[in-house]
């Protein structure tokens, strides 16, 4: 039996009486995805989790994004990571909607009115140089419902100037904190405030800093209670964690 078919039987048995709404979510929860033969999009897996399937740009091909971006739109707001400016051009070639972030990489394409939550989330980053990530994770709380601000170049080499915005911090509901280096601007945020901090290590630094690695460690070793880091440069993972602690506020 084809999808089209089980979802008509499916809502079918709602109309009559013989399933109810809640044995009909169930279902639906486990399909449908839709076969484009190099990708099977995950159309319901926001009725699972809460967030509709991301497109990871990197490894793709521009044709396969611009493909996936032209069928996903037709069901949901699009939002696609690690999208080169190659890339961008030609999906926006055949979705000229879809808007391009080239400092995040980010790619996106809004069809429908974003539910925005109550609360907002702080991006603080250690350093300029951390930006690309932190605007990474300001997109994704954008699409995914949360509003978004990002406090830059805040770090310990010069800690007055996390001082001077600590105010501002201290507002927000959940607070992402990107760092590269030795990754400490998270345990010195994570001593200040009551928040759930995430962690986004980065792979700015020196030779000693492994391209992140010091950072991540630095993070995960982290003597602030309530700091839980991703992993590195993912700017993404950090804010959906974020998004999903807003959202378990009362509206």
């Amino acid at each position: 039996m084809d999808t089209q078919e089980t979802l008509k039987q499916l809502l079918t048995g709602i109309k009559n009486g013989s399933l109810d709404v809640e044995q009909g979510m169930q279902q639906l929860r486990d399909f449908p995805f839709m076969d484009m033969g190099h990708t099977k999009i995950d159309l319901h897996r926001s009725l699972r989790n809460g967030f509709p399937e991301v497109i990871y740009g990197e490894g793709k091909t521009p044709e396969q994004v611009g493909e996936i971006f032209t069928r996903m739109r037709e069901h949901a707001n699009v939002l696609a990571t690690r999208v080169s400016p190659e890339m961008a051009r030609h999906v926006q070639s055949v979705c000229p909607d879809a808007e391009y972030n080239a400092l995040g990489r980010t790619l996106t394409l809004t069809r429908g009115e974003i539910a925005w939550k109550e609360g907002e989330i702080a991006i603080v980053t250690a350093g300029t140089s951390d930006l690309p990530v932190a605007e990474e994770a300001r997109v994704t709380c954008g699409m995914l419902g949360s509003r978004a601000s990002v406090i830059s170049d805040v770090g310990v080499a010069g800690i007055h100037r996390l001082l001077d915005r600590l105010s501002v911090i201290r507002k927000a509901r959940v607070i992402i904190v990107v760092a590269g280096m030795e990754g400490a601007l998270a345990s010195v945020i994570g001593g200040l405030v009551s928040q759930p901090i995430v962690g986004v290590p980065t792979s700015v630094g020196y030779g000693a800093s492994l391209s992140g690695l010091s950072a991540l460690l630095g993070m995960l070793t982290s003597c602030a209670s309530g700091v839980t880091v991703v992993n590195i440069d993912n700017g993404f993972g950090a804010a959906c964690a974020a998004c999903k602690i807003n959202n378990l506020f009362p509206a």
